[in-house]
């Protein structure tokens, strides 16, 4: 079967559009459905949902996906060991990223991937955990940033602690301290972080014994620092994802030090590129740490 059908649906599924598909992929959107179609005659039954307002896949669309992303990897994998046993590394790699990597550590690490292996492309995805974790299931990308410790088939890899604070303005009776006990949490309107699938936040309140009495819950960084700005309540964030200068706030350690671990999971098998750039960015960390000492 003509592997140019299982890039189509690959993409198809990632966009859900065949217009956005067509355009991607350098097709007419009648080349796009008729290879959908022909995918579908082939294994007999739906793939897809062609609703009037979205695509979507089939539950049968859903549990072929992950295989036709694999077979797409192993193709990919074959090209890029054919080029390494040539003595060239080149290849695509997929990297699924947070907001605090992509402004601290990606921007190094693509420039280092520049220098030393220019023929290897890298295609970003951004997201939150939960997303991140769900495309590498899915086999859309190479690899990801996560912060969760065990992921089914992938590989995962620590790479940085990131130190968890509390976020306090000037009006906060915690201002002045030099470290913040947990239980102090509970004793002010709390703004909670929410991120999608783990939540390294909520842990951390939760081995501590600590319910804070939450008045917001925020996706966006800025906004829960504009809410403590405004002496709405405190909050608790990892240091990567604050400015240089928060000021006037504060960003106090705990008591207990309390961190985020940042992690690389990479897809099993790992090809060429990937494993390219999972060297990198842990050379790109221990020059940091290194300069950083």
């Amino acid at each position: 079967m003509s592997l140019i059908k299982y890039q189509i649906f690959s993409k198809v599924a990632q966009l859900h559009s065949f217009t956005r598909a067509a355009e991607q992929l350098g097709l007419t959107q009648s080349a796009v459905s008729h290879a959908i179609s022909g995918l579908e005659q082939t294994f007999g039954f739906s793939l897809i949902h062609r609703g009037r307002s979205a695509i979507t896949l089939t539950r049968e669309g859903n549990l072929m996906l992950p295989n036709i992303n694999a077979v797409l990897q192993l193709d990919e994998g074959v090209r890029q060991e054919a080029s390494s046993i040539l003595g060239v590394i080149k290849g695509t790699v997929s990297v699924g990223s947070f907001n605090s990597v992509s402004i601290h550590i990606l921007p190094q690490v693509i420039q280092q991937m520049e220098t030393h292996y220019p023929l290897i492309k890298i295609r970003l995805f951004d997201g939150n955990y939960e997303e991140i974790e769900q495309a590498l299931l899915r086999g859309e990308l190479d690899c990801g940033f996560v912060t969760k410790m065990e992921i089914k088939s992938v590989r995962v890899t620590p790479i940085k602690k990131d130190r968890i604070l509390c976020i306090v303005s000037p009006k906060s009776p915690l201002y002045n301290q030099k470290t913040v006990a947990f239980k102090q949490i509970e004793d002010e309107p709390f703004i909670m972080p929410a991120y999608g699938g783990y939540h390294e936040i909520k842990r951390l309140l939760s081995e501590h014994h600590c319910s804070p009495n939450v008045r917001f819950e925020l996706m966006e960084e800025n906004a829960i620092l504009a809410m403590v700005a405004h002496h709405l309540g405190i909050s608790i964030l990892p240091e990567l994802v604050l400015p240089e200068n928060i000021e006037p706030l504060r960003a106090i350690p705990f008591t207990v030090e309390s961190f985020r671990t940042i992690r690389l999971a990479s897809r099993v098998p790992t090809s060429p590129a990937a494993k390219c750039f999972a060297d990198i960015v842990l050379e790109v960390i221990k020059d940091n740490e290194s300069a950083n000492r």
